[in-house]
C-alpha cells in the first residue's frame, strides 16, 4: 500500500509571504513529510502512478499550519466579573492587589478536577484548531503549588495526545505569589526552583520555563534565579516582560538566550538590542492589549529597525485575553499595532516557530518538513488578515493527515 499522497489544484504560499505564491501548485506527501512541492506542471511523472492517494483542493490557498506560541489554555472558571469591574474603572493592578486577577483563577483551578480542566481546555483547543492551528504552546501557572501545576501540565500533555496538534508545555509556576506565601516571595521562588521545577522536569512534563517579571509579580533577582535553575535542568526559557512597566526582563532573558520575551508594551531600545543579539523573539499579544484597554503601544518601529523577529499569539487566558481566535489576533495586530499583512502572517508561522522552540515546527512548507498545512477558501493572503468572524478555513492537514475538514460544513 502506498504511503504517498498528492495534493493539487491549489495556490501555494510555502512561507506565508504575499510576494511568494505559486499559482497552480502541487504538494506531495510521504507519510508525514513533504517530499516535493512546486508548480503542477513540473510534478515528476513518478507521482502520477496509479494507487497514489490524490486530493483536489479546488483552487484553495495553502499556507503553513498556524502556530499559537503563547497561551494559558488550561484553567478553571472565568473572570467575567472582573471584566465588569474594569469596565467600571478598576485597573488590572487594583484587581490583582484585592485578591482577584491570577489568584482568583488559581482558586478555581485548584478546585477543578483533571478531567474538568481537560474538558474545558479541549473546547478552547478545538476552536483554535478549526482556524488552522497545528501547533500550540500551553503554559501552567494557575496552580502555584506542585499538585495543581502537575495537574495542569498533565492536561496539556493529554491534549496533545488526543488531538492532532503539536503541544509544547511551559512551566509558569512563577506567575503570581500564592496566598499561602503572602509577603514571602523569595521563599516561594525557593519552592519553584528547588521542588516544583526539578520534580516536573523529571516527570517529563516541561519543555520550557517562564516567569512573570513585573511590579505585581516577581523582580529581576527572582527572575534570574528561575532562569539559572531552568538552565541547569536543560530547559528552554521564556519571559513575560515589560507588560505594565519597564523592568529590564527582556534584556535579562536575552542574556540567557530566551526563546522569547512576551507582551513588551514598555520595552526599550536597549532591551531590543539585547534580544536581537541573542535571537530572542518578540511575542506581541494584541488580545491582552485590547482587553486591558492599554494605551502604551509596543515599540514596533524599533523592533523593525533592529530586525527582531515578531510573533503574534492569542495569549488565550481567562483574565486578559479570553479569546480562541488566532485569526482575530492577525486583524488586531494589523489595526492596533499597524503591522503589515506580511508581518502578521510571519508572526503566526515562521517567527512563531522560532518562539515555539521545536525542531520539527518550522512555520514553512519545504521538502523534508512535516506536512502541516491549511487550505483556505480565499483568493489572497490579505483576506486572512482582513476578515473577522468569517471562517475561511476549509481543511487542516497535520503530519500528512486531515485533522480538520470543514468543506462539507461550508457547503
Amino acid at each position: 500500500m502506498t504511503t504517498l499522497s498528492v495534493w493539487t489544484n491549489l495556490q501555494l504560499a510555502p512561507t506565508a509571504e504575499p510576494e511568494h505564491v505559486i499559482a497552480d501548485a502541487a504538494i506531495v506527501v510521504e507519510r508525514d513529510r513533504i517530499v516535493w512541492l512546486g508548480t503542477k506542471s513540473a510534478l515528476p511523472e513518478a507521482y502520477s502512478a496509479p494507487g497514489i492517494t490524490r486530493h483536489d483542493l479546488h483552487g484553495a490557498l495553502v499556507t503553513p499550519g498556524l502556530i499559537d506560541c503563547h497561551t494559558h489554555l488550561v484553567y478553571g472558571g472565568n473572570r467575567a466579573e472582573e471584566f465588569a469591574m474594569r469596565l467600571a474603572g478598576a485597573s488590572y493592578e487594583e484587581i490583582a492587589r484585592q485578591g482577584g486577577g491570577i489568584i482568583s483563577t488559581v482558586r478555581a483551578t485548584r478546585e477543578a478536577s483533571e478531567d474538568e480542566l481537560y474538558a474545558s481546555a479541549l473546547r478552547r483547543l478545538d476552536n483554535l484548531r478549526r482556524e488552522g492551528v497545528t501547533a500550540i504552546e500551553i503554559k501552567s501557572g494557575y496552580g502555584l503549588d506542585l499538585e495543581t501545576e502537575r495537574k495542569m501540565l498533565r492536561v496539556a500533555r493529554r491534549l496533545g495526545e488526543t488531538r492532532p496538534v503539536t503541544v509544547r508545555t511551559t512551566f509558569l509556576g512563577a506567575h503570581a505569589l500564592p496566598p499561602e506565601y503572602k509577603d514571602r516571595p523569595d521563599d516561594y521562588i525557593d519552592l519553584v526552583c528547588n521542588t516544583m521545577m526539578p520534580s516536573l522536569a523529571a516527570e517529563g512534563l516541561i519543555d520550557a520555563v517562564d516567569i512573570f517579571c513585573e511590579r505585581i509579580a516577581f523582580n529581576l533577582e527572582q527572575t534570574e534565579r528561575v532562569f539559572n535553575r531552568a538552565r541547569t535542568l536543560g530547559l528552554s526559557i521564556k519571559v513575560h516582560a515589560e507588560q505594565l512597566s519597564l523592568m529590564g526582563a527582556a534584556a535579562l532573558g536575552a542574556q540567557y538566550h530566551a526563546l522569547s520575551a512576551d507582551h513588551l508594551e514598555y520595552l526599550d531600545e536597549n532591551g531590543i538590542k539585547a534580544m536581537k543579539l541573542a535571537g530572542t523573539v518578540a511575542v506581541l499579544l494584541p488580545g491582552a492589549y485590547y482587553f486591558l484597554r492599554e494605551t502604551q503601544l509596543p515599540p514596533i518601529a524599533l523592533l523593525r529597525k533592529h530586525d527582531v523577529p515578531i510573533a503574534i499569539s492569542t495569549d488565550s487566558n481567562p483574565g486578559t485575553s479570553p479569546t480562541t481566535s488566532l485569526l482575530l489576533m492577525l486583524n488586531m495586530a494589523s489595526t492596533l499595532f499597524k503591522m503589515s499583512v506580511a508581518e502578521v502572517l510571519a508572526g503566526v508561522t515562521r517567527h512563531a516557530a522560532q518562539a515555539f522552540g521545536h525542531a520539527e515546527v518550522t512555520g514553512k512548507l519545504s521538502v523534508g518538513a512535516k506536512a502541516d498545512f491549511v487550505a483556505w477558501e480565499v483568493k489572497t493572503l490579505s483576506e486572512l488578515v482582513y476578515w473577522s468572524g468569517y471562517d475561511r478555513c476549509a481543511l487542516v492537514v497535520r503530519h500528512g493527515e486531515i485533522a480538520v475538514d470543514q468543506r462539507e460544513e461550508q457547503q
